[in-house]
């Protein structure tokens, strides 16, 4: 019998786009001998779609091979049942269960990457694919991973946070107070988000002013990095409690005047850019890197996958950590699945790994008591 797993994509998040993205590599490269897809899509706005509508959301192409290996895409409307027996969703207008062996959520970015959707995991006592509730919510807060990345020794760049109705209510003592701790250049970036939305660099007073006022429309909580000359290394996490690191990965960039990867950058295909696995670095380096990526991974209580982000110092040739994603993009232009391919283990099987330990982790959960008597 193949395992049922339902994609949960879209969400309310400026990466709205990047997920479906994701979505569709995975319905397509995931083996369809083993298992079952169940798209379950969320519209911007917080709408769960049945899985006919779900559908939808997709590329034809990718509506095909749903259409092809699943006779699942009902047009009922889908829940998490109150009883958490069922396991999955509920077709209602006839109550026959719909359950669902293991939840894969491709949801980047805030309510799916960012330990929400994960709380609603366990609460109905599910498995899932990648990082728990605490691992999610420290690595999407930025000011929060680093603090835990400080903690244990890790390397990071200068930086300082403020909320956004601290700079409404006094933007020139915000304004100084970055010139005076970080200064220009430096890059102005909401806490909670990824995939470069709402990130811009500035270089005076003007541009920083423009920069925050960007970053506040994505998030209350706003951090300014310093700029540095350097260059982007990646590396990929696949584990729980013994995780491993892929072969570090590395963003080349073609144009030195644009030396921002900005979402364009990333996802439009400007030819400005180019992953390349593996990273033009040396072996020592390179193993560096990974031991340097699993104890970030750590340090967050991370499970499943993370793609760790490095700065390597042009100037000074240090290695510093930047951020950790819990739910890295799996687009065609995404280097998780990238350098795991250079690493020897290619999609279909990275998908085979991350599904195992999302039933790994829910078993051995369920070794806790819940109870307790005297």
């Amino acid at each position: 019998m193949k395992i049922r797993v339902g994609i949960i994509f879209g969400g309310r998040s400026g990466e709205h786009e990047i997920s479906i993205r994701s979505a569709k590599s995975v319905i397509e490269k995931i083996d369809k001998e083993k298992y079952e897809i169940v798209p379950i899509g969320i519209t911007k706005d917080g709408k769960w779609l049945n899985p006919k509508e779900s559908a939808l959301m997709l590329p034809a192409e990718t509506q095909k091979v749903l259409h092809e290996t699943s006779d699942k895409l009902f047009d009922s409307p889908v829940v998490f049942p109150p009883d958490t027996s069922h396991r999955g969703l509920l077709k209602l207008n006839s109550h026959d269960l719909m359950p669902i062996d293991v939840f894969f959520p491709v949801l980047h970015g805030t309510y799916g990457e960012d330990g929400t959707i994960q709380g609603l995991f366990e609460m109905a006592n599910v498995p899932y694919v990648g990082c728990g509730v605490l691992a999610s919510a420290c690595g999407m807060d930025k000011v929060t991973m680093k603090s835990l990345f400080r903690s244990v020794g890790l390397p990071i760049c200068r930086y300082v946070w403020f909320l956004r109705c601290d700079f409404e209510k006094n933007p020139v003592k915000i304004m100084d107070l970055v010139k005076a701790k970080i200064g220009f250049p430096c890059f102005v970036k909401p806490a909670n988000l990824g995939s470069s939305v709402g990130v811009s660099r500035a270089d005076n007073d003007e541009s920083l002013k423009k920069a925050i006022e960007l970053a506040a429309e994505y998030d209350r909580k706003i951090i300014v990095e310093e700029a540095l000359n350097m260059r982007e290394i990646e590396c990929g996490i696949i584990g729980n409690e013994y995780p491993q690191a892929s072969l570090p990965g590395e963003y080349v960039i073609r144009n030195e005047e644009k030396r921002f990867l900005d979402y364009t950058e990333k996802y439009a295909g400007t030819g400005n850019n180019e992953f390349i696995t593996p990273a033009l670095i040396s072996d020592e380096l390179t193993q560096k890197v990974q031991e340097m990526a699993i104890r970030a991974f750590k340090a967050i209580d991370g499970a499943g996958l993370a793609r760790v982000d490095f700065f390597l110092r042009n100037d000074t040739g240090e290695i510093l950590v930047n951020e950790i994603n819990t739910l890295p993009g799996l687009t065609d232009a995404s280097g998780f699945p990238k350098m795991w391919e250079a690493s020897g283990l290619k999609f279909p099987e990275v998908i085979d790994k991350l599904i195992d330990l999302a039933f790994q982790r829910h078993k051995d959960k369920t070794r806790n008591k819940t109870s307790y008597t005297i």
